[in-house]
């Protein structure tokens, strides 16, 4: 069973994303709390539950994980560059992947966990759209795909939940 570092993870979450003072600055000049939050803070509490460092190539996030996040019960983005795509596919068969669910004003998280192996059908099903995508006069430098919330609750396994800002449950 892996340990994850879900105590640290939650300090990270209550000091730099679920920050109240930061809030209340942004409630204070109306402006919007969702979306506040960048994609390298989702990468960094990501590496700190799972211990994992940052890959120094174009790949994964990390060296063994995939992170993403959404809002919501909206679906996970995955993006291929026209550039290394192919490789990134191929990594995405291979580490394991973090869904990061959130509130938009933050104070609630899921936060699951899929083997890279479980997805990698779902994977290969890109592989085709993928290289066609690169491919003739129209080809585009970046191919999206999605994984539903869906299929990340049904298979993924629960390893923190926040909710009202705290930590209530966790998978040590």
């Amino acid at each position: 069973m892996r340990k994850y570092n879900s105590k640290d993870a939650y300090n990270f979450y209550k000091k730099f994303i679920y920050n109240e003072e930061k809030q209340s600055l942004f409630k204070q000049h109306n402006l919007p709390i969702a979306g506040s939050i960048p994609s390298i803070d989702w990468e960094l509490f990501g590496a700190i539950l799972t211990g994992d460092d940052h890959k120094t190539r174009y790949g994964s996030d990390l060296e063994h994980h995939e992170i993403k996040s959404s809002v919501g019960v909206s679906s996970f983005e995955y993006q291929y560059h026209l550039h290394g795509g192919i490789q990134k596919l191929a990594d995405d068969m291979k580490v394991d992947h973090i869904f990061i669910s959130y509130s938009p004003d933050y104070k609630n998280i899921e936060v699951r966990m899929i083997e890279g192996a479980a997805l990698k059908e779902k994977f290969e099903s890109w592989l085709p759209g993928l290289k066609a995508n690169y491919e003739g006069a129209n080809r585009k430098q970046r191919y999206r795909r999605s994984i539903a919330y869906g299929i990340v609750k049904r298979i993924g396994k629960t390893i923190m939940k926040v909710e009202g800002g705290e930590l209530t449950g966790l998978l040590e």
